[in-house]
């Protein structure tokens, strides 16, 4: 958990410390910019004046004369280094005695003898700090005569925004050591839950399926917490049913391998007479059936939890199945003394699908209507062909199945209260068989009312889906 609480920190950090430095950069460009442009549009005022005084009072004489009689008068205006360029952009009066040069290749100068305002910045031999330069056409008689230059260092400039600047970075650490302290926070807002989930985890993973994760955050992490109790709980009932289907099924065979174990002994010390030696093999006939009978059931519900079964498709006369049901069962009905109806179209199509799983689930379905149903009442087996589907109905007048265990009968290992119920995986295995045909299962039930399960398998023409 360090390292995440360490990664979450490290990118929050990030992220802070990008986006400050990203600030401070454009905050201070934005100041840089306004003192450059302050300094900028106050030698330009200062030119406008020097220029307009120029024009008004001196262009009757020459460029020459005026540098020689008035030179004075321009820089009074100013604190700035004062220049004059004539239009070929020879400097012919510098006010710090600059020794004499052409200018005429520089920016601003070319900008002042085409009539308008330039700017430069750059570095001079003389001062070690850059300097900005603007430049103005002098006029005489509406025509340009020359240039006016004033010249400023940036120091003073540079020193403001440098200070400006120390100050922002200063405040900008500042934030980043209060924003590193609340990601630790905000870390551990996050790392906490995880820790308890984990802890959680770890005692499930020992086997302790009662401990639960008492995180309560509606986020991604409480849906987690929920999700690992849910799945605690699940396995403690999966298991409890596994448990009892065991006991259920230690139970099942005990019986008829005791009642096996019972005549082998008895006809093994001997035997009266022909009838004892018969009844006592047809016992040991009917307990070794039953118990090849749980056998099968039980690899069958083996092959369907490994997802191993795979069905054997034919063509299959929905008509014959039914038949072939009515006259397996109706023996049993007439022992048991119940109504035992099957009604089916004629003209049902044939379809596709495994003949011997799909009498499986009606054997079962139906052996089940027989076990609680009682004497005297009636179990009807019905199928019918609507929509491109076949649908069939087990609907019987038993004991029904309360709405507390409904939802629960499907389910694997399931043991129904009754005492007539059996191993738990019978209706369990007519589910994943129905699954595999792409069809529905349902069952509807009321206590005392009897119950009905439908069966609803869509029309395969082929062998292929």
């Amino acid at each position: 958990m360090n390292s995440i609480k360490k990664r979450l920190v490290v990118n929050f950090m990030f992220v802070i410390i990008i986006t400050v430095v990203i600030l401070e950069i454009f905050l201070i460009s934005i100041i840089k910019h306004h003192y450059y442009k302050g300094l900028e549009d106050n030698l330009y005022n200062q030119l406008l004046i020097s220029s307009d005084l120029y024009s008004r009072y001196f262009s009757d004489a020459s460029l020459n004369e005026n540098i020689l009689n008035n030179v004075d008068s321009f820089w009074k205006q100013t604190s700035a280094q004062v220049q004059i360029i004539d239009l070929e952009g020879n400097v012919l009066m510098d006010s710090i005695g600059i020794t004499p040069t052409n200018l005429g290749n520089s920016d601003d100068v070319k900008k002042a003898l085409q009539g308008q305002k330039g700017r430069w910045l750059g570095m001079v031999d003389y001062d070690t700090v850059a300097v900005m330069s603007v430049a103005y056409p002098l006029m005489a008689r509406g025509e340009i005569v020359g240039v006016l230059r004033f010249i400023s260092t940036l120091r003073e400039v540079q020193k403001e925004v440098q200070r400006i600047a120390f100050l922002f970075i200063a405040f900008g650490c500042l934030v980043i050591f209060i924003s590193g302290f609340v990601s630790l926070i905000l870390a551990d807002t996050i790392v906490g839950p995880l820790k308890q989930v984990t802890l959680a985890a770890e005692k499930m993973a020992l086997g302790d399926f009662k401990a639960k994760s008492d995180v309560k955050v509606k986020d991604e992490i409480g849906k987690l917490s929920n999700t690992l109790n849910y799945m605690a709980s699940e396995i403690v009932k999966k298991e409890q049913l596994k448990n009892d289907f065991i006991s259920s099924v230690s139970h099942e065979l005990r019986t008829p391998l005791t009642s096996i174990k019972g005549w082998a002994i008895t006809l093994k010390n001997g035997y009266e007479d022909k009838e004892m030696l018969a009844d006592g093999l047809e016992i040991i006939e009917k307990e070794s059936d039953r118990l090849t009978q749980m056998v099968e059931e039980l690899l069958d519900f083996s092959k369907f939890i490994s997802e191993k079964s795979e069905l054997d498709y034919e063509e299959v006369d929905i008509s014959n199945v039914m038949e072939h049901i009515k006259k397996q069962l109706t023996p049993r009905a007439v022992r048991d003394n119940i109504s035992f109806e099957v009604t089916y179209s004629q003209l049902m199509p044939s379809t596709y699908t495994d003949e011997n799983k799909l009498k499986q689930v009606f054997i079962n379905l139906l052996d089940n209507a027989f076990k609680f149903t009682p004497q005297g009442g009636k179990i009807i087996f019905t199928a019918e062909f609507q929509n491109n589907e076949f649908i069939f109905k087990v609907k019987d007048t038993g004991s029904g199945i309360s709405q507390e265990e409904l939802p629960k009968i499907k389910e694997k290992f399931y043991k129904g209260k009754s005492s007539k119920s059996s191993n738990g995986i019978g209706l369990s295995i007519c589910d994943e068989i129905i699954r595999l045909m792409k069809g529905q299962f349902h069952i509807y039930s009321e206590i005392d009312s009897g119950t009905e399960a439908i069966v609803k398998l869509p029309l395969r023409e082929g062998k292929t889906t």
